[in-house]
C-alpha cells in the first residue's frame, strides 16, 4: 500500500462536506497547515473541527472559519481568534467547549476503543448538564463519551515512506493521540523519509495508524502570542 502523497491538496481530495475532522497542534505547534489551506481551497462546507486551539486571527483553523465552511467546533483554548468570538456570539457557529483533560482523554479514548469514561471534572457545571453522573469511592463523577474523527490531520516533524511519525517538542502534545482517532489519518511532516531511516524506539506514532502522508512544502514556525521582559 502506497501511503506517500505529492501534496496535501491530493492528500485531502476525498474529504466531503460534513465531516468529522480532527486538528492536531499545540497552540501554533504541530498545525497542519498544509491541510487545512487545502480543505478550504476544496470548498466543503458543514464541517465539525475539533482541535485543542481554534488557531488565532492569522493562522491556524481561522481560514476555514473565515471561509464559513465550519459548522461545529469543539475545543479547548479559544482565546487568541476574534474571528471564531465573532461567529460564535453571531450564533453562526455550534461551539463544544471541552475541559483541555477531557478533551485530551476523550481523544485517545476513540482512539483506544473506549466509548465512554467517567472524570471528576466538570462534575456540578454547566459541563456535566444532560450527562450521566455516578458516585465512586464517595465521589461524583460525570461520564464523556469519546470522539472519533472521520479524519485526523496531524504535523510531524520527521515521517517514514510506511507512516511512521516522529514529533518535536510541543508539537508532540495533542498530535499522537490525534494520529489514533480518525478514520483515515493524513500526516504532513516536515522531513520524509525512506522507510528503516528512523530508529525504531524515537517512533511516537506508528504507521499503523497513518493511511496518507506527504513531506510539507512550508517550513515556516509561527509564535502564538509573543512576549519578551521589561527592560529598564
Amino acid at each position: 500500500m502506497n501511503k506517500v502523497f505529492p501534496d496535501a491538496k491530493s492528500a485531502c481530495a476525498d474529504i466531503p462536506s460534513g465531516a468529522t475532522i480532527i486538528v492536531g497542534g499545540f497552540g501554533l505547534c504541530g498545525v497542519p497547515e498544509e491541510c487545512i489551506f487545502a480543505v478550504r481551497d476544496l470548498g466543503v462546507k458543514s464541517l465539525t473541527l475539533v482541535s485543542n486551539n481554534a488557531g488565532t486571527s492569522n493562522h491556524g483553523l481561522v481560514h476555514l472559519l473565515n471561509a464559513g465552511q465550519v459548522r461545529k467546533m469543539m475545543s479547548s483554548y479559544v482565546g487568541e481568534n476574534d474571528v471564531f468570538e465573532k461567529l460564535m456570539l453571531s450564533g453562526e457557529l455550534e461551539v463544544e467547549l471541552i475541559p483541555q483533560g477531557t478533551l485530551a482523554e476523550r481523544i485517545r479514548a476513540g482512539g483506544a476503543g473506549i466509548p465512554a469514561f467517567f472524570t471528576p471534572t466538570g462534575v456540578g457545571t454547566l459541563i456535566a448538564e444532560g450527562k450521566e453522573t455516578r458516585e465512586f469511592d464517595g465521589r461524583a463523577y460525570v461520564m464523556e463519551r469519546w470522539i472519533r474523527g472521520d479524519y485526523s490531520f496531524v504535523r510531524a516533524y520527521k515521517g517514514d515512506t510506511q507512516g511512521n511519525l516522529v514529533y518535536r517538542k510541543t508539537a508532540r502534545n495533542f498530535n499522537p493521540m490525534m494520529a489514533t482517532a480518525g478514520r483515515i489519518t493524513i500526516a504532513e511532516v516536515d522531513h520524509l523519509v525512506e522507510a528503516g531511516e528512523l530508529g525504531g524506539d524515537e517512533i511516537h506514532t506508528p504507521a499503523i495508524f497513518v493511511q496518507r502522508i506527504f513531506e510539507s512544502k512550508t517550513k515556516g514556525k509561527y509564535i502564538e502570542r509573543r512576549t519578551v521582559r521589561k527592560r529598564a
